[in-house]
């Protein structure tokens, strides 16, 4: 982004138009890059000199000093000085009062003393003495990542992100809403998406397929226009441009003046330079819940952010969905922590034009709306600092008893694996189903040995290979060749108990020698 006072907009008939710099600006570009080339291990004054001389020729005050404000964050300045600034300065201005210092004879003599001091000579005193202001420092390195061409396109982003800083509300169509939205979440914005029709895809002007526009503002926008948010509105366009298509039109406050800014993907592109790390959730709140749910290696799959729901004309998208991992059945879930009472209303209506969807809400106790939204025929999971893991999982397992319920009907009461020995998870997996499904079955080719389905004869055989006084590992290495993972229950279902011996292992030992 550059600073304001080097914004170039035209505000020909009433609008708001970025002065885009393009090809024709190219050799401009490449000169700026040429005068910070060649001033490594100059003062960064003589610097400003040769750019000061560049603006002159070319008539371009703001674009060249646009150019450099950009190169400055690609160039590096440091103090070149003998001894340290703060230091001599303090030395000499001491030095200087002590003596009375009028003439230049006694300023010289002055430094003559300070350097016997620090023991340097004189001149570098007087070199060291304003080392560390701005203008004095050196251009000690420059390594732009950027061509001329990337210069330009560095330059129009940064000028366009400018000229949003006095927006008021950014509205966006753009082919990757999602992405849109989740960096408006990280950014602390506020969103709705709604239907409208896509008049610029029928050249006569009349109304098309509706598309999904999402308008942006922040949370003052509830009571009053700001321009506060601009900043954030700035950072959001280095998103909305990494889209393949975009169109995007800000309201911008110019001075009490209302002017409309538009800007599409032929406008500014990103350029291939690494963007600014930002967080990966919009609220503690978000990332603690999904950092506690995923420990669980639950039956569900937690998915952040996903598709938006239609709701009426607007869409909403929930912070999470779950997705049940043995079918297509989803469940959403949104966390509606503490706002202002104007959100919270547009935020149950929105709610309330969902159809069809099976939604679990999240609501931060002070709101006191959880009556209401559970009068939505949604599920509700109140909170206060952080969300229950226990309370969703709870909210999760009424759909799981229905899946699990369903799933097992959809089985024979007899299973009868081909293999001799088989887990209830393996078993589940083959038929895609939860491990709960197929534990209420019968097995009569089988018998149950903790979590593992084993064949009687394979027992047998077992029965005649393990022997009191065997180690548990090499009787753990016996029922691995038979296909079988639980030695603790298998053991027990054979006679046999473990007689620990420290960390190190144990020893097998008949449950009646005890």
């Amino acid at each position: 982004m550059l600073t304001k006072d080097l914004l170039r907009v035209s505000r020909r008939g009433g609008g708001y138009r970025p002065l885009f710099a393009d090809a024709d600006d190219e050799p401009l570009a490449e000169r700026v890059l040429g005068v910070y080339r060649e001033h490594v291990d100059e003062p960064r004054a003589t610097l400003e000199a040769a750019l000061t001389d560049l603006e002159r020729e070319g008539g371009a005050f703001k674009l060249v000093r646009g150019f450099a404000k950009l190169l400055d964050r690609e160039a590096t300045f440091e103090t070149r000085a003998a001894v340290d600034p703060e230091r001599v300065r303090d030395a000499v201005f001491r030095r200087a009062e002590e003596r009375s210092v009028v003439t230049s004879d006694e300023r010289a003599a002055v430094l003559r003393e300070v350097a016997d001091r620090f023991g340097v000579a004189p001149d570098e005193i007087e070199a060291a003495l304003y080392a560390d202001l701005d203008d004095r420092q050196v251009l000690a390195t420059f390594e732009p990542r950027w061509s001329a061409a990337d210069l330009i396109a560095q330059y129009n982003l940064s000028l366009a992100q400018t000229a949003l800083f006095d927006a008021t509300e950014v509205r966006v169509r753009t082919a990757d809403p999602k992405a849109l939205v989740s960096a408006v979440k990280r950014l602390r914005l506020m969103y709705e998406i709604r239907k409208v029709p896509d008049e610029r895809a029928r050249p006569d002007g009349r109304s098309g397929p509706p598309v999904r526009e999402v308008i942006v503002t922040g949370p003052d926008a509830l009571f009053r226009r700001s321009r506060r948010y601009g900043t954030r509105f700035a950072r959001l366009l280095r998103t909305v441009a990494t889209a393949p298509e975009w169109y995007l039109e800000a309201d911008i406050d110019d001075r009490g003046t209302e002017r409309l800014l538009e800007l599409d993907a032929g406008d500014v592109t990103v350029p291939n330079v690494e963007p600014l790390a930002e967080p990966a959730f919009d609220s503690g709140v978000e990332a603690d819940f999904a950092a506690r749910f995923r420990a669980l290696d639950l039956d569900w799959d937690l998915v952040r952010e996903p598709e938006p729901l239609e709701s009426g004309a607007y869409v909403v998208i929930p912070d999470f969905a779950f997705d049940w991992r043995h079918s297509s059945f989803r469940v959403f879930f949104e966390i509606m922590g503490f706002w202002t009472p104007e959100y919270v209303e547009k935020k149950l209506s929105r709610l309330a034009d969902l159809e069809d969807v099976e939604l679990v809400v999240a609501v931060d106790e002070s709101l006191g709306v959880g009556e209401e939204i559970e009068a939505l025929d949604h599920r509700v999971v109140p909170y206060s600092g952080n969300v229950r893991v226990k309370d969703v999982r709870d909210a999760l397992r009424r759909y799981e008893e229905t899946l699990v319920a369903d799933a097992a009907a959809d089985l024979p009461d007899d299973l009868v694996p081909d293999a001799d020995a088989v887990t209830l998870a393996e078993l589940a997996a083959e038929y895609g189903v939860s491990e709960s499904a197929v534990e209420g079955k019968s097995f009569p080719d089988h018998e149950r040995v903790g979590r593992t389905l084993v064949r009687p004869a394979v027992l047998d055989d077992l029965r005649g290979r393990i022997e009191p006084g065997m180690s548990l590992s090499e009787a753990e290495a016996v029922l691995a060749e038979a296909g079988i993972d639980d030695a603790s229950a298998a053991l027990s279902a054979l006679g046999y108990r473990v007689e620990w011996d420290g960390l190190s292992g144990g020893t097998v030992r008949e449950k009646e020698a005890r």
